[in-house]
């Protein structure tokens, strides 16, 4: 029988949210879990990074006065053992397309952990808000069914598959549970964008107004993206690398040639 997974286990909704419980009780079924992730809310914090963190015991593992990325930093150099894999999430809240994945604190749990070499899944639920806010939606745990059993799923299988030879990380976005199962979609992530702002005496309100738009009989997005697949029920797994990759060109290759010689130029 083979040894169980070493999994290093974080989110950015807080240590105490109800996502990270859910997720934590289903891998630690078939699996070694160790969590360390911030003792409170940390969502759209992205990469950021602190100098030093305060750390305290918790029954699921350490919470700590940080990021998400000073968890997985905190966890894999210094508070934990070393992980097969790093598990972010399970997030309350869809993050889809490529203008989200610098800015969440999730996907960047699993940006950093591939910085370490260290494979990593980042889930998240998309909870369709209708006329609600955010702020008002209250999740159970069965509303993480499916997101934890996919992540389970994935897990187990993901690593012995020889996934990580291809992706440094998966992005995955699930559907709140229904009767049956969701299938899933390998996807890529939507480029829409659409991010506004308005200014109201002092202040600069900015909103986001991809969500207005999830009807899943008018998305606008096309077929093979994250946000179709999970606004027509699927599961979405996107297989994205880390770090960023570098496109070179002729253009700025001559524009780089000629600066020495512009400069000095300009100086005479």
């Amino acid at each position: 029988m083979s040894e169980p997974l070493e999994i290093l286990l974080t989110n950015d909704d807080g240590i105490d949210s109800t996502g990270i419980r859910a997720l934590h009780d289903a891998l630690a079924e078939h699996a070694n879990v160790t969590v360390v992730a911030p003792a409170n809310d940390q969502s759209a914090c992205g990469r950021s990074i602190s100098h030093a963190v305060d750390v305290r015991e918790h029954e699921l593992g350490y919470a700590v006065e940080g990021t998400p990325a000073d968890c997985v930093v905190a966890g894999l150099a210094e508070l934990g053992p070393d992980p097969d894999l790093v598990v972010a999430g399970c997030n309350e809240g869809a993050n889809l397309g490529e203008y989200v994945l610098g800015r969440s604190g999730t996907i960047s749990a699993a940006v950093e952990a591939a910085f370490f070499d260290v494979p990593a899944i980042a889930t998240s639920l998309y909870v369709p808000l209708g006329d609600i806010t955010f702020d008002e939606i209250d999740l159970e745990p069965a509303d993480f069914a499916e997101a934890t059993r996919v992540t389970s799923y994935l897990a187990e299988h993901a690593l012995d598959a020889g996934v990580f030879d291809h992706a440094a990380y998966l992005n995955v976005n699930v559907p709140l549970p229904d009767t049956d199962p969701a299938p899933v979609e390998i996807t890529r992530p939507s480029k829409r964008y659409e991010m506004d702002a308005e200014r109201n005496g002092d202040a600069v309100h900015l909103t986001d107004r991809i969500w207005e738009s999830m009807d899943p009989e008018t998305i606008p997005d096309p077929e093979g993206t994250d946000r179709r697949a999970v606004a027509e029920g699927r599961i979405s797994v996107s297989p994205l690398t880390a770090p960023h990759s570098t496109n070179h060109h002729e253009i700025l290759e001559a524009l780089a040639e000629t600066y020495l010689e512009t400069v000095a130029t300009a100086d005479d």
